[in-house]
């Protein structure tokens, strides 16, 4: 691919807030095309709970296609609580299209932006800028749909295979290795509970295998109940850290928490062909149509989706307007920006219209 190629952007802008957010998204696309010569075609597609109340199915064929062919999925968010599946769980294309797509790394960065608060005393003077990977596609998740339940227990089965830990931990190490080349300390550690399950044992001694292979990474292996003491005394110290999903289901909470809440924190889920970028929140529609939305983490998923395709199209422009995103986000905060949800009163546009200025 060209620099001067359009790159295909599928767009499931959800439920909820999802669309609220996913408009300023791809405004700011729209605005870093004059200056770095790329350009985008944005294709919209149905997906989420209410698509599942009209149709019977959260996603339809035609969407789970555009999927395929297209370059990146930007999503919104999805799910409402009270539109469920018959087993009452929630309407979740986002997990469908990791199990769909096999896109085994989530990856949750948590950066605190200077001028955020964070509630950890001296968070700031410290600086958190580390990044969480969650094996998307088995791990208790593998259970999903498939649990036993009787009347007196219920079962749910946490699945580690080789092929799946291999790519996890090779996708881990070279992201180290990036983070190290841009200036950052650029270690990995490994957090299991290998001491208790030999799933863990499993997960913890294919990673020692992996790591034999970057003898220039600083690795290190951490139980989980002691990396979430970590997170919450010294997370200044944590670099990436990769982990089985549930345990990252949780702690990408956790870290978001860090760096002033879920509004602030972007996702991706990332396989060997096809990536999803997404804000960690959920739909949030006790505040859909307000305008009270922050859009902070679905602008950041979008500096996400343009490093990755810069990577994967070796697309300098891509990595420029990434840069460019995560400044002008850094300059917003810096001059005073102030979202409805950490008590300010700036909403969704606000928050848009201070970003979009910066760039």
């Amino acid at each position: 691919m060209g620099a001067n190629d359009t790159l295909h952007i599928a767009v499931l802008a959800g439920d909820g807030i999802g669309p609220e957010v996913m408009a300023p998204a791809l405004e700011l696309l729209r605005k870093v095309e004059p200056a770095t010569g790329l350009r985008f075609r944005f294709t919209e597609a149905p997906a989420g709970a209410h698509h599942y109340r009209e149709t019977g199915v959260s996603m339809p064929e035609s969407t789970i296609r555009l999927c395929d062919e297209a370059d990146a999925v930007l999503l919104g968010a999805c799910g409402l609580p009270h539109i469920r599946y018959p087993d009452n769980t929630e309407i979740a294309p986002q997990i469908e299209l990791r199990m769909l797509f096999d896109l085994y790394a989530g990856v949750r960065p948590a950066r605190l932006i200077p001028g955020v608060p964070s509630p950890l005393a001296g968070a700031a003077a410290h600086g958190i800028d580390l990044v969480l990977i969650r094996e998307s596609t088995e791990g208790l998740f593998a259970s999903m749909g498939k649990g036993v339940v009787t009347a007196d227990e219920a079962r749910d089965t946490l699945v580690i295979t080789r092929r799946t830990s291999e790519r996890l931990f090779d996708f881990a190490f070279r992201l180290a290795q990036r983070r190290k080349a841009r200036g950052r300390r650029g270690g990995l550690a490994c957090v299991d509970k290998a001491n208790v399950f030999k799933s863990f044992a499993f997960f913890r001694g294919i990673f020692d295998e992996v790591a034999a292979r970057y003898p220039n990474v600083d690795s290190s292996r951490i139980y989980v109940d002691a990396c979430a003491a970590l997170l919450v005394q010294r997370p200044w110290d944590a670099d990436v850290l990769v982990t089985e999903n549930m345990f990252g289901d949780i702690l990408s909470d956790l870290t978001a928490g860090l760096i002033g809440g879920l509004g602030m924190a972007p996702s991706a889920d990332i396989g060997d062909r096809h990536a999803v970028f997404q804000p960690c929140h959920g739909t949030a529609p006790d505040i859909a149509g307000q305008g009270r939305a922050n859009p902070t983490a679905m602008l950041l998923s979008v500096a996400m989706m343009l490093d990755w395709l810069s990577e994967r199209h070796a697309l300098a422009a891509a990595a420029d307007a990434a840069q460019r995103i995560e400044d002008a986000v850094d300059k917003a905060y810096a001059l005073g920006l102030n979202p409805m949800e950490l008590g300010g009163r700036h909403g969704t546009a606000d928050i848009a219209r201070a970003v979009l200025a910066e760039l």
